[in-house]
């Protein structure tokens, strides 16, 4: 499902709403390629999630984490000077460096101006200030620029884009329209250079791209999520997320898609898996909050019983404003089995509204 909120939830709580002036996310939407890898500026909130695991020659390992957001302020077609207002870009980059212990996590606003940020179909870019995605045709190059490190990836989809849901939406919550039109590319096989202090480190691993967007989502009683995105050994992938309620209950919205070797899909309903924290905790020293970074996973349709668990437990994204949520997003390990088989496999985990409930309203 992915969050992807903190500055986002921030600006959506400062601004006035906007939601009467653009569409819901509605069974029925029919994704077009690559038209639908860009911006829906008739939605109010949009993202763009790239996460991975990657790896040194010298089996030293690393996750990263680029997000691009688009959050609508104004749709008033009488204001497009340059510097008006019309959307909020905000970006989140991480570098996580497994086997060093490290963290390194950054973010950035800006509003479009004279091209600091925007998401373009026909120049094939998604940007914000020096952190992009540039397509070149079916490939990307990702570029991210901070004082502590750089990234400079190229990634490849091996298999199709899958889309999330059923008749095109993947439901949120009761209701029409809270819901979400969610793709994502679940296997990018990735190359390319960390520089880390005066290293250059060249890395390969395999990466996720998420994209979603939609108008409205979440109701008050939804307080936070947990969220996997899976690549197992196999080469097959697994999205899950289930959403937590104020009563400590998990919401009946639940669901994910498993992905086969060949990119067919499946979706699956809450009833269809298990996702259930082991009990282990890690306790941030910033906001108090307390992670579940142990998880066990159970999919009897398929045969599929994973454990997840993180080699770094300090993976916390923690916001510049007290109105913007913290959450923890990092790089995972899973072993298990399918059947009588072992299982293995690397992925993405985020956990958010352990600090204090989750809003996105408009």
């Amino acid at each position: 499902m992915k969050s992807r909120l903190t500055c986002i939830t921030a600006a959506v709580l400062l601004l006035q709403p906007l939601a009467p002036q653009y569409r819901t996310a509605l069974p029925g939407y029919h994704y077009q390629f690559p038209r639908d890898h860009f911006n829906h500026p008739d939605f109010q909130t949009e993202w763009w999630y790239y996460t991975g695991n990657l790896k040194w020659a010298h089996d030293r390992r690393f996750g990263f984490e680029l997000t691009f957001f688009r959050q609508a302020v104004s749709r008033d077609p009488a204001k497009v000077a340059t510097w008006q207002v019309q959307d909020l870009y905000l970006a989140h980059l991480a570098l996580s460096d497994l086997d060093g212990g490290k963290f390194y996590h950054a973010e950035r606003t800006n509003r479009s101006g004279p091209g600091i940020a925007a998401v373009s179909e026909s120049l094939g870019r998604i940007w914000n200030g020096n952190w992009q995605i540039q397509w070149h045709g079916s490939d990307q190059e990702l570029k991210a620029v901070d004082e502590r490190f750089q990234l400079h990836l190229t990634l490849h989809s091996e298999k199709p884009p899958v889309i999330h849901g059923e008749n095109g939406a993947s439901q949120k919550a009761e209701g029409a329209g809270r819901a979400s039109h969610y793709v994502s590319l679940t296997r990018l096989a990735t190359s390319g250079v960390i520089d880390l202090g005066d290293k250059k480190i060249e890395v390969r691993g395999t990466s996720w791209m998420d994209h979603e967007f939609f108008t409205d989502q979440l109701e008050p009683e939804q307080t936070g999520w947990d969220w996997l995105s899976l690549q197992l050994e196999d080469y097959t992938e697994l999205m899950l997320f289930h959403i937590r309620r104020k009563d400590g209950s998990i919401d009946p919205h639940a669901a994910g898609t498993y992905v086969d070797r060949d990119g067919k899909t499946t979706h699956l309903r809450s009833s269809d898996f298990k996702l259930q924290p082991t009990g282990e905790k890690w306790t941030s020293p910033t906001t108090g909050a307390e992670y579940p970074i142990h998880w066990k996973i159970v999919i009897p349709k398929l045969g599929i019983e994973l454990e997840a668990k993180t080699p770094l437990e300090s993976q916390e994204l923690t916001g510049k404003t007290k109105l913007a949520p913290n959450y923890w997003e990092g790089a995972i390990v899973l072993t298990g089995h399918r059947n009588a088989r072992s299982l293995g496999g690397a992925g993405y985990l985020e956990m958010t509204g352990y600090d204090r409930p989750v809003r996105l309203a408009p």
